[in-house]
């Protein structure tokens, strides 16, 4: 059985080559896709299969699939153009005669206000168009998105921010790798929809109070007025746009768009997720 991954070269994707040989997947049953080289030359070295991918490409792309029994297509991180690359990655699985197309969506996507979703839906109803056996991974927030939240609370011992008393349930990058390589091993997965989050939802308050307790110095949380973010994230550089997308993000998560705890991801990798203490420790 070939589990081919379009977006083997990037950090879920590394992961989730690690999770497959974890489980016992022979490294030549995994076809490694991306288009960093630097990093296929690496996992060819790990005796993984590879090939360079460019999705505008598709009679290209299906023909690199052919064969491929499964597919892990991890969504491009074009917000806003990639839905486009996602359908032709698409017809290209379908074109190849894929018989398992496994998507990281993002959490409750036909329903969530969070708007990075509208891609995600998007892909979804383009997917389920396609005909191919399906499995979405409606993943929530990574754990590492708050990396930058922890450098600031080392550097300067102030998290600010406008999510304010909004929760947060993360789970590391890896935990979510390893749920992909439980969908891509085991039967039963097709047409089913897992929606993925950490245990628990944390907030910026409790957030700063770990990184305290870690770095051992004093850490405060300071909430902005959503108008005083916008200000101090074009002070530091950011165009009107990305500000803009920045705090409206925000504000989607002090509404709890990522707070649901349903407790799927859990289930499927057997084990509960690494909790936020235990992640942030990887930062010191």
């Amino acid at each position: 059985m070939t589990i081919a991954i379009i977006g083997a070269t990037g950090q879920l994707g590394g992961h989730t080559v690690d999770a497959l040989l974890a489980r016992g997947v022979p490294a030549g049953d995994i076809l490694a896709l991306g288009r960093n080289t630097d990093r296929l030359a690496a996992l060819a070295e790990r005796g993984l299969r590879t090939a360079t991918v460019d999705v505008d490409d598709i009679d290209g792309t299906a023909a690199t699939l052919t064969g491929a029994d499964k597919l892990l297509l991890i969504s491009f991180d074009s917000v806003g153009a990639r839905v486009a690359q996602h359908a032709n990655a698409i017809e290209a699985a379908r074109r190849a005669g894929v018989n398992h197309l496994v998507y990281t969506s993002v959490l409750h996507a036909p329903t969530t206000r969070l708007r990075l979703a509208a891609d995600h839906k998007a892909t979804e109803e383009r997917i389920t168009a396609s005909g191919i056996p399906a499995t979405f991974l409606r993943n929530g927030w990574y754990t590492e998105n708050h990396l930058p939240d922890f450098s600031a609370a080392r550097e300067r011992g102030v998290i600010a921010n406008s999510v304010g008393p909004g929760r947060i349930a993360t789970a590391p990058r890896k935990d979510y790798a390893e749920a992909a390589a439980v969908v891509l091993t085991t039967p039963g997965h097709e047409g089913k929809a897992y929606e993925l989050s950490g245990d628990v939802a944390w907030n910026f308050a409790e957030f700063a109070a770990t990184a305290q307790e870690l770095l051992g110095t004093p850490v405060r949380y300071q909430e902005l007025t959503p108008e005083a973010e916008r200000e101090q994230l074009l002070a530091a550089g950011l165009d009107e746009g990305t500000a803009d997308f920045v705090v409206g993000l925000n504000a989607d998560l002090r509404a709890g768009a990522i707070a649901d705890t349903p407790g799927d991801l859990a289930r499927l990798i057997g084990r509960p997720t690494e909790p936020l203490a235990e992640t942030m420790k990887t930062w010191l």
